[in-house]
């Protein structure tokens, strides 16, 4: 991550933008309780920025991108992506995102520190391996 922040201070500098702040949440781009996108959705709504630079749409968002892009947009602030796509196996990042969505869920359902989602989660994760064995 040092690395992505260390570019994109140096990107921003060649574009000429000043940086008003460098946020990151050490968190799954499905978790929408992250103190780093709050805090950015408040500068978006006080129009404390004009443009948000990541390097890749999903470390903003894993989805629901151009909702984020629209709302920006409505006051006044551009997104831009650096590099576009993050270069991933498509079936390496629907997997991830599967389990992502069922860590999700299972913490809703039984608390994110629960015995019971750890086990959930643990039991997806051996389907799912046990299906790309068998493929």
């Amino acid at each position: 991550m040092e690395r992505q922040v260390q570019y994109l201070a140096e990107y921003c500098t060649s574009k000429g933008y000043g940086v008003v702040d460098v946020l990151s949440d050490v968190a799954s781009g499905l978790k929408t309780d992250r103190k780093g996108l709050a805090k950015l959705l408040n500068y978006v709504v006080n129009r404390q920025v004009d443009v948000v630079v990541v390097t890749y749409r999903d470390r903003l968002t894993r989805f629901g991108f151009e909702y984020l892009e629209f709302f920006f947009n409505c006051y006044g602030v551009r997104i831009e992506v650096v590099f576009g796509e993050e270069p991933k196996d498509v079936h390496q990042e629907l997997v991830e995102d599967l389990v992502e969505i069922v860590t999700s869920f299972a913490g809703k359902l039984y608390g994110m520190r629960s015995h019971r989602k750890k086990k959930l989660v643990e039991d997806f994760k051996k389907l799912i391996e046990e299906v790309e064995k068998s493929e």
